[in-house]
């Protein structure tokens, strides 16, 4: 599967090994001289040990890797004593993975050792590392509630980032849930698009016209359906004819993944208006 992980350019490294105590994974190592990347699996790809590369040799790349697994990391980080994992821990907290964090969680349970999370239990709102546009956030926790008196219509919003490129299709709030891929006009068109559309959902943003490299978008949506096992997609576009493509895409996703979910269609006038609503 395509997916986020480091990538070291070796001409830059000086083998410094500043990097190496920022990644509690274990995925960075110096070798020969370099840092290197020991084995994807290992690597989450959100970017720690960015900001500690004085010489701007790491960056962070899509392409095809193994799955991310919290087990295999686990087993590697236990041996390194409570302020390894400690820090583990607040790091999957700080990017929003609550799905990695419990699966981490349960390994300690299971191994009977007893961690004091004090430092740990609160999710900063803040990006530590990388652009910010691309930094995870789960907002499920932040999704506020309309009252029947409210005059105001609140975000619906429950995590970032929302571009197609830039998320991870393994993150947690894909997790089984509903989803919503939306073309970018849709959410300007429509001023009820949030409590109507978006509420509820996990959601990602794209154009059919504009946007470069859609076979990504492909791939994405089939990992959220075979490795997420999201619960239903909706596809939400623009009456324009180009638009249809988003639609095209998510059903050649759902036709490459081994698992099926339904998908919705919604289609939006220029006015705003719900032209059609339906189950394909």
């Amino acid at each position: 599967m395509k997916r986020k992980i480091v990538k070291i350019d070796e001409d830059l490294c000086n083998g410094c090994g500043l990097c190496i105590p920022n990644c509690q994974e274990g995925a960075l190592q110096i070798i020969d001289g370099k840092a290197r990347l020991i084995s994807d699996l290992f690597c989450d790809g959100l970017g720690a040990c960015l900001g500690h590369c004085p010489e701007d040799a790491i960056t962070i790349e899509e392409r095809e890797a193994e799955p991310y697994d919290e087990r295999t990391v686990m087993a590697m980080i236990v041996p390194q004593g409570e302020n390894t994992i400690k820090a583990h821990l607040h790091h999957l907290k700080d990017h929003g993975e609550m799905l990695y964090y419990g699966q981490a969680v349960e390994y300690l349970k299971e191994k009977n050792i007893i961690i004091n999370q004090n430092n740990t239990n609160t999710m900063e709102k803040k990006s530590p590392c990388g652009c910010p546009g691309s930094q995870e956030l789960d907002l499920r926790n932040e999704v506020k509630e309309e009252t029947e008196n409210s005059a105001k219509v609140f975000s619906q919003l429950r995590q970032w980032p929302i571009q197609m490129h830039l998320i991870n299709p393994q993150a947690s709030y894909f997790h089984n849930a509903d989803v919503l891929i939306a073309a970018d006009c849709t959410a300007f068109a429509m001023g009820s698009f949030h409590p109507e559309i978006m509420k509820g959902k996990a959601i990602a943003i794209g154009c059919p016209k504009l946007d470069s490299d859609m076979e990504i978008y492909i791939e994405k949506i089939t990992a959220m359906v075979d490795q997420s096992k999201i619960n239903t997609l909706t596809v939400a576009i623009m009456e324009v004819p180009c638009c249809g493509g988003l639609l095209r895409i998510a059903q050649q996703a759902v036709e490459k993944a081994t698992r099926k979910v339904p998908i919705k269609l919604i289609v939006l006038g220029i006015n705003g208006d719900i032209k059609k609503e339906m189950w394909n």
